[in-house]
C-alpha cells in the first residue's frame, strides 16, 4: 500500500501557496518555520518531486507544485466537509462558517439579519469577509469561504444559487432636479445626465447599467468614480451629478443626513423596475448543503420587506431547508 500525504502537509502546503513566504505560513498555520519546512519537505520526499524552488528573496512553486497545490486543496476541502455532515447531522448552522458579502450588501442588510440569526443559532460561529465578488469567487473557489452572499446576475458556474430577494435600483438625486418631478424614471431619461457609479471591479456598477439598459463602459460624468455607496450620495449631495442606488441600502438609511430624494428606474424596453437578486451561493456538493438551505431560507424570511417598494422576497426558495 502506497504511503499517502498527511492532511497537515497538505496544508502547510496551502498555506506556502497563499502567503508565498515560509515565515508567514508557519504563522498561519501556528507552527514554527521548521516545523512547516519540514513537513513540506517530507511531502516533496514521499512524493518524489520537487514542489517549491527555494531561494532567499522568493518561493516559487514547479508547475507540478501547482498542481499539487490544487489537488491538495480539494483534498482539504472535502476533509472539512466530511467533518461538517457530522457536525450538522447533530446540530445545523453550529461551528465556524465562512461568509464572504460584498460591500454593497454587506452594511446594509447584516445589520438587519444578524441579531436574530444569533438568537436562532447562538453556537454559530460567523466569520465575514468583505470583498468585491471576483475576488470572493476566488476565495470559494479556493476553500478559503463557505458560502458568498451576492447580487446577481453573475456567472456562477457550477455552484448552488438560492435567490433571496429582490433589490430594485433607484435613482438618487437632488430635491430640485427635473427628474424629482416624476413618480419614475424611465432608462433612456439617464443617459444624458451626469451620472456617477461605481469604480472598475464592484460588480453594482454593471448591475445597474446592464438593469437600465444603458451602454457600458464610462458615463457621462464617468471622471468622477467612488469606491462606496455612501461616497457616490456625498458627491451628488455636492452637485456633482445622480447616482444609482439598490433600494436595500436606500432603506438602510443611505441617504440620512441628505435631502436627496429617490424614483424607482423602469427599463427602456420593457418598462419594468430596473433591479438586482440578492442570492446566497455556494459549492456544489458541499457536506453543509443542507446547513446552508436553512441558512437561505432563513435569511430570506429576516430581510425587511415592510418598506412598500424596496425589497421583494422571490417566495419558496429551490430545495428549501426546514424552518428555523
Amino acid at each position: 500500500m502506497k504511503a499517502l500525504p498527511t492532511l497537515k502537509q497538505l496544508r502547510y502546503l496551502a498555506a506556502l501557496a497563499e502567503h508565498h513566504h515560509f515565515g508567514q505560513a508557519a504563522e498561519a498555520c501556528f507552527v514554527t518555520q521548521s516545523t512547516l519546512s519540514a513537513g513540506i519537505a517530507e511531502l516533496e520526499t514521499l512524493l518524489d518531486a520537487t514542489l517549491v524552488d527555494r531561494t532567499k528573496r522568493s518561493v516559487i512553486f514547479t508547475p507540478l507544485g501547482e498542481e499539487t497545490v490544487a489537488r491538495g486543496r480539494a483534498i482539504l476541502r472535502a476533509a472539512e466537509d466530511l467533518v461538517s455532515v457530522t457536525d450538522a447531522a447533530r446540530a445545523p448552522l453550529t461551528g465556524v462558517l465562512r461568509l464572504g458579502v460584498i460591500p454593497t450588501i454587506a452594511p446594509y442588510l447584516l445589520p438587519r439579519v444578524l441579531p436574530p440569526l444569533r438568537a436562532a443559532y447562538p453556537d454559530l460561529r460567523l466569520y465575514l469577509r468583505e470583498d468585491q465578488t471576483a475576488r470572493l469567487m476566488e476565495r470559494l473557489a479556493a476553500g478559503e469561504l463557505d458560502l458568498l452572499l451576492l447580487a446577481l446576475p453573475w456567472a456562477c458556474g457550477e455552484l448552488e444559487v438560492r435567490v433571496l430577494a429582490t433589490d430594485p435600483f433607484l435613482a438618487a438625486l437632488p430635491a430640485g432636479h427635473p427628474l424629482a418631478a416624476l413618480d419614475d424614471v424611465a432608462a433612456p431619461g439617464l443617459a444624458g445626465e451626469n451620472l456617477l457609479l461605481l469604480e472598475d471591479g464592484h460588480c453594482m456598477r454593471d448591475h445597474a447599467l446592464a438593469a437600465c439598459q444603458l451602454p457600458g463602459g464610462r458615463p457621462r460624468g464617468g471622471q468622477f468614480e467612488a469606491t462606496s455607496l455612501a461616497t457616490l450620495v456625498q458627491m451628488v449631495a455636492n452637485g456633482l451629478g445622480i447616482t444609482l442606488v439598490p433600494a436595500l441600502a436606500v432603506a438602510s438609511g443611505l441617504l440620512a443626513g441628505t435631502s436627496l430624494v429617490t424614483r424607482p428606474i423602469r427599463a427602456a424596453a420593457t418598462g419594468e423596475r430596473a433591479e438586482r437578486d440578492l442570492a446566497l451561493v455556494w459549492r456544489k456538493g458541499s457536506g453543509r448543503s443542507p446547513e446552508y438551505e436553512i441558512l437561505a431560507q432563513f435569511l430570506a424570511r429576516h430581510i425587511d420587506l415592510a418598506n412598500p417598494g424596496t425589497l421583494e422576497n422571490p417566495g419558496t426558495l429551490a430545495s428549501p431547508g426546514p424552518a428555523a
